[in-house]
């Protein structure tokens, strides 16, 4: 039989509240009392039930996290600063990984409502109305991390990727490039894909060169659609000296193109990624990229979410937007 908690009770000579005081943490529970249940729970080899503590509690050190793609380098690595920051406040992550499908995502979000997730971390913006009404009802701290949606009712954790995006496509102007490349995100994607590509056509236009609409190609921020993208840039005539990639992945699948078609990178076409994952280290030539930073957006969006569950009148009210910043490796060349 699997021991209960008032089997450990009477062990202990005490009272089950007194032993529900002991696995809860509770400091008023006398030392010979605290050491007696303790030796009962060890002898019986008692595991307290989850959910019945969390019932008392009202309380369940859940996160419910939804990822829009975890074979996405830059996801895993945030994901991995939630992790680390969760578990190091003694909560607990649910991880869904939705591969960009709404439906998929309604359904992981009834199982947080089921299992009375303590708060809900989402890493992308395209939500419908539907699952933002669903949001609202469930009662719980929603936060967004590395996107902003629509829905301004919600705080995400971000940088500002108009301006990041601007700062990457002037770094290559100021190297003496004018034929500049874009391969940019999905345009449903108010942050990652609208605002970098905004930030890019500007930063051109501010410095007098034309927007050349041949040079600019939408992928889904994976390898295989930098690649498919590059090999279609490598048909403009002339070529670009540059590529401006909205995430790393698509830098790298656009690196390995310009290999495959005999060319070099930096000395043929320079190119610059985005999110400073650490793919930028382990390619050759490493690559260039406007860095996000990952683990901080990771660690601060766990800990606003858990200022927000705790109801601490210092929890965010608003947007919190971290700084970008360009990181120089070997993949851009100055003219």
């Amino acid at each position: 039989m699997v021991p209960k908690i008032k089997d450990v009770a009477k062990k202990a000579g005490v009272s089950v509240t007194t032993v529900s005081r002991v696995l809860n943490g509770e400091k008023y529970v006398k030392d010979d009392m605290k050491k007696r249940v303790q030796r009962a729970i060890e002898e019986l080899g008692y595991a307290p039930s989850h959910i019945a503590r969390s019932l008392v509690r009202k309380k369940t050190n859940l996160i419910g996290v939804i990822v829009p793609d975890l074979t996405s380098n830059f996801y895993s690595t945030i994901l991995s600063s939630i992790e680390e920051t969760a578990s190091m406040n003694d909560y607990n992550l649910l991880v869904c990984n939705i591969i960009e499908d709404i439906d998929k995502e309604f359904k992981y979000l009834n199982v947080f409502h089921e299992m009375r997730v303590d708060g809900i971390i989402i890493m992308h913006e395209k939500i419908n109305e539907e699952i933002s009404s669903f949001l609202t009802k469930l009662q719980v701290p929603v936060i967004f991390s590395s996107v902003r949606p629509r829905d301004q009712r919600f705080i995400s954790v971000i940088v500002d990727d108009y301006d990041a995006a601007y700062d990457a496509t002037r770094f290559l102007l100021d190297l003496g490039h004018e034929r500049i490349a874009f391969i940019g995100g999905d345009m449903r994607d108010v942050t990652s894909g609208q605002s970098r590509y905004v930030g890019y056509c500007n930063a051109l236009m501010d410095s007098g060169k034309k927007i050349v609409h041949d040079y600019i190609r939408f992928g889904d921020y994976k390898i295989r659609s930098g690649y498919d993208m590059m090999k279609e840039l490598l048909r403009c005539d002339p070529l670009p000296t540059a590529v401006f990639a909205v995430s790393d992945d698509m830098a790298v699948g656009a690196m390995n193109c310009i290999s495959d078609h005999q060319l070099k990178v930096p000395d043929d076409i320079s190119v610059i990624g985005f999110d400073g994952s650490q793919l930028t280290e382990l390619v050759r030539p490493t690559l260039t990229s406007m860095e996000q930073p990952i683990h901080d957006m990771g660690k601060i969006t766990v800990e606003t979410l858990l200022g927000l569950i705790s109801d601490d009148e210092h929890a965010a009210t608003s947007d919190i937007i971290l700084k970008h910043k360009l990181v120089v490796r070997n993949s851009c060349k100055k003219l």
